[in-house]
């Protein structure tokens, strides 16, 4: 028998079943045939891999696959039939419900507006799960949201704007800015939020060297507020090739500066005493505009692991400090040459440092350096870069000009770029001399010595899973898993497999790799050596029967056959530095969605 295939069901069409649903749950189906339709709309709904932090775009996708795989075409016409029976008969019961329930619902609203309270942000912000509750903002007011989680049509993904405002969130996904979505939050209304904290964000404390920092997304992770360092949700970096500005990484050591972009000059020194300056217009109209897409990690991505092993001294980084982004500028080679440069100098240099605007209070400002001939070589795509994604840097990113180095770790990628010096030396700034170094797993801080390491520059081989997260819950009834995850390598080299398993590396898969928004494997590979950007994969598994739990693992190969280390205590090191073990990911198999 040959199976075809039907059309799947349209973006907006999957969003009204489950608002049908959401609505039909809330309301309560009182009639024998309205719950009977809702099983069947919980049905054809259902996604084939649950994933308890997988964002609505990826959620629509695996409702598509679900639908493909599950569906004939004699269920095209009942499917239609369904959808507008359903309407009908939900909306007959839900009228005479709603009809019983009106007296009740105004003396509850009455008694409900007499509660209402004033809360500050603090207390919003400590209901962030479901179990302190789940509390948002909205245009000055304050819902409780919690009972509203499980219905809501886009999953868990709310959890994301938990104790903070929805404004943000709801900027990523129009869909919500309708008349029936607010009717249905303002039911949640459980008070205001402090004039004194809608005044704060307006509020600049000219005391506080911090005050000037860009607004961020809420969506992001803070690992430190001053300075600020943030990652995203790890399932939004598998979401698109190109990672948004907004949820690009930020790792910041020093308060952001503010620079005019009229006024700005950056220094070029090739040869001693001979500087050449340019302005920001001069760095545009002079020189070639090049584009490179490139992928920047910072060394300490995946430190929290080594924290497990042993405490080290670092932000406790995630998987997510790791983002992939297209850069436009100038390329370093070009203004080195307008400078002066020419073959002999690299008789005595041997080191391009960078220093940045930004500055401490002492007025010590951000340093680092790279090998001369990573910044001279054709092959070396090092940029001025002065556009990110299409459009102009954004503060925390460095605007109006920053370094991007690719291949290289994000510490040697200078934001805010003030100053370019030829030298023989390394950059004698702390974080290039006595920061981002390695170590044996024997060394502690009463025995290291910075000097007898080098500064790091290429990292190695990485990949990590974005979805499912630690501790999801899969259902039995889905059948199959989908994992989903990042992979890159220092120095250009090309990823070119990533292994994956579902038992604790006792049997492997490889995944399919993409290294575009195409959806599909790219055929054509990088130049040798150029490979800049990370691969995005993705494997599809039957869940193994009779498991109650996966431990999932993956592991990159690049083009020089380096592979990652299966566990993190061979390399741990003192600073949490180069943390690229396997990662590993345990998620719990249920039988029954009702399991509690």
């Amino acid at each position: 028998m040959v199976s075809v295939r039907a059309p799947p069901p349209s973006s907006a069409e999957l969003f009204t079943l489950r608002m049908w649903k959401a609505a039909a749950f809330k309301q309560g189906a009182e009639n024998i045939n309205a719950m009977l339709l809702l099983r069947r709309i919980h049905n054809l709904t259902r996604v084939g891999s649950l994933n308890t932090h997988s964002s609505s775009s990826s959620s629509s996708s695996d409702d598509q696959r679900s639908y493909q795989h599950t569906y004939s075409p004699s269920w095209t016409h009942a499917l239609a039939g369904l959808l507008a029976g359903t309407a009908t008969v939900l909306a007959y019961g839900l009228y005479h419900h709603n009809a019983e329930r009106a007296e009740t619902r105004k003396v509850k609203t009455t008694e409900k507006a007499a509660a209402l309270s004033i809360f500050s942000q603090e207390e919003v912000t400590k209901h962030r799960s479901l179990e302190d509750g789940v509390w948002v903002t909205y245009r000055g007011s304050v819902y409780d949201i919690t009972e509203f989680v499980a219905m809501h049509p886009g999953g868990d993904k709310i959890l994301l704007a938990a104790g903070g405002a929805l404004e943000p969130f709801w900027a990523l996904y129009a869909v919500h800015n309708q008349e029936h979505i607010l009717k249905i939050l303002s039911e949640y209304k459980i008070g205001d939020l402090s004039a004194e904290d809608l005044k704060k964000q307006q509020t600049i404390k000219s005391s506080d060297p911090y005050s000037s920092d860009p607004d961020r997304h809420p969506v992001l992770h803070i690992n430190s507020l001053k300075p600020f360092n943030a990652e995203p949700p790890p399932e939004i970096l598998s979401e698109s090739y190109i990672t948004p500005s907004v949820f690009f990484f930020k790792r910041n050591h020093l308060p952001v500066p503010r620079v005019d972009p009229a006024s700005y000059q950056l220094h070029v020194e090739v040869l001693p005493g001979k500087v050449l300056t340019l302005s920001l217009e001069e760095l545009k109209t002079r020189f070639p505009k090049h584009t490179v897409t490139a992928t920047l990690q910072c060394a300490g991505n995946r430190r929290s692991e080594m924290n497990k092993v042993k405490q080290v001294k670092g932000l406790n980084w995630g998987i997510a400090a790791i983002s992939n982004a297209t850069w436009g500028g100038t390329k370093l080679r070009d203004v080195l040459l307008a400078a002066g440069y020419e073959p002999n100098v690299a008789q005595w240099a041997r080191h391009v440092q960078f220093e940045g605007l930004d500055r401490d209070v002492t007025g010590t400002t951000y340093g680092a350096s790279i090998p001369l001939n990573k910044a001279v070589s054709e092959e070396g795509d090092v940029l001025l870069a002065y556009e990110m994604n299409g459009e102009e840097l954004p503060a925390d990113h460095g605007f109006p000009v920053r370094v991007v180095v690719p291949g290289t770790v994000g510490a040697r990628n200078v934001k805010w770029l003030g100053k370019i010096t030829v030298s023989a030396e390394e950059s004698r700034s702390h974080w290039q001399q006595n920061d981002y170094k390695g170590f044996s797993p024997g060394t502690d801080w009463d025995t290291v010595d910075f000097k007898s390491a080098p500064a790091i520059q290429e990292l190695p081989i990485q990949s990590a899973i974005t979805t499912p997260a630690d501790g999801a819950v899969i259902y039995r009834s889905a059948e199959k898993v989908t994992v989903n995850g990042y992979a890159w390598s220092g120095g250009g080299r090309e990823v070119v497999r990533v292994d994956v398993s579902l038992d604790g590396g006792k049997t492997w898969q490889v995944a399919q790799l993409r290294s575009s928004d195409k959806g599909q494997h790219d055929k054509l590979s990088p130049q040798p050596g150029r490979a800049w950007a990370w691969k995005l994969w993705e494997v599809t598994a039957p869940l193994p029967p009779e498991a109650q739990e996966l431990e999932i693992v993956c592991k990159a190969v690049d083009n020089s056959y380096n592979v990652q280390p299966d566990t993190v205590a061979p390399i741990w090191n003192l600073r949490g530095v180069l943390s690229n073990a396997w990662h590993r990911v345990k998620v719990e198999i249920k039988e029954d969605q009702n399991e509690e």
